[in-house]
């Protein structure tokens, strides 16, 4: 992790209205690593995991939240997620050709669906379906909390050059203040928010885009948190992949392979399971190696 890969969260005073900025650099140049992607699928890749990001900070839950689409054109999946401590993880799978110029995500999913999941680790699993109605991921987001959620949510993403950003403002029920201010208060916070420029957003430190968009109403900050990269690939789950095989399927590896390679789409690392342990496995499984 890197001091760029952190979460901020802040409020504005007398106001019912929440919001959180991200900035991704470390846990971006992983989560590309290892993987040829074409430019249009890092930078969407890099906007998923701010949005990932971001999302995660609005719940109260301990388990994994994911945005997954799927599709039938050139890009089919593209998946990011974050843990409720702030790990983070995506990747990709799409067939882009080198000439394209389409960058909109619902011309590269073609028949897309989105889709927001949320696992937490007791209780029930939760899943909401995003609209693919607008060209862009923020703004399919933005819908999502507009139907889903039932509440006024401003996302703005931006990524290149190996690092991504995001901001999100939020308006909460009515509380500390009234409908009325709390209404007039959001259109001026998000009329100064669309002055934003993406390269603003991504370049700049947190602090900074904060203060320039809302110096004459500072909001209060809290202190940063930090978000990372990380895989939860394990030889264990690759051993539990394998003994699911069954036996019968083992034996044709181990008899015309000698070895099973076994890489993680995510974070590319390869676990190996030579003919001892192919041949262990098998034992476990109650079969004789022949």
């Amino acid at each position: 992790m890197t001091e760029t890969d952190i979460r901020q969260r802040f409020l504005f005073p007398d106001s019912d209205i929440r919001g959180e900025i991200v900035r991704l650099q470390a846990s971006v140049t992983q989560a590309l690593a290892g993987h040829d992607y074409p430019m249009v699928i890092e930078g969407l890749l890099g906007e998923a995991l701010s949005a990932v990001s971001l999302l995660a900070g609005t719940l109260k839950f301990e388990g994994r939240l994911s945005l997954q689409a799927q599709g039938q054109g050139a890009l089919t999946l593209l998946l990011a997620e974050s843990t409720h401590d702030s790990e983070v993880r995506a990747l990709a799978r799409a067939d882009i050709p080198a000439e394209s110029a389409e960058t909109k995500l619902p011309a590269l999913l073609g028949d897309g669906v989105m889709a927001i999941t949320i696992r937490p680790e007791a209780g029930a699993q939760y899943q909401g379906l995003v609209p693919m109605e607008r060209t862009d991921l923020a703004g399919c987001l933005e819908d999502y909390f507009a139907q889903s959620e039932q509440l006024p949510t401003r996302l703005w993403l931006a990524a290149g050059n190996g690092h991504a950003a995001g901001l999100l403002l939020q308006r909460l029920p009515n509380r500390v203040a009234s409908a009325a201010h709390n209404a007039e208060t959001w259109q001026h916070l998000t009329t100064l928010a669309d002055t934003l420029g993406l390269e603003e957003l991504l370049d700049l430190p947190a602090d900074t885009v904060l203060h320039r968009l809302f110096h004459e109403t500072p909001p209060q900050l809290s202190a940063p948190s930090p978000i990372r990269f990380g895989c939860t690939c394990s030889r264990e789950k690759v051993a539990r992949t394998l003994l699911s095989l069954g036996a019968g399927e083992l034996q044709a590896i181990l008899a015309e392979q000698g070895e099973a390679r076994v890489s993680c789409d995510f974070c590319s690392s390869e676990e190996v399971f030579d003919a001892v342990d192919l041949t262990a496995l098998l034992h476990e499984l109650g079969a004789k190696p022949h």
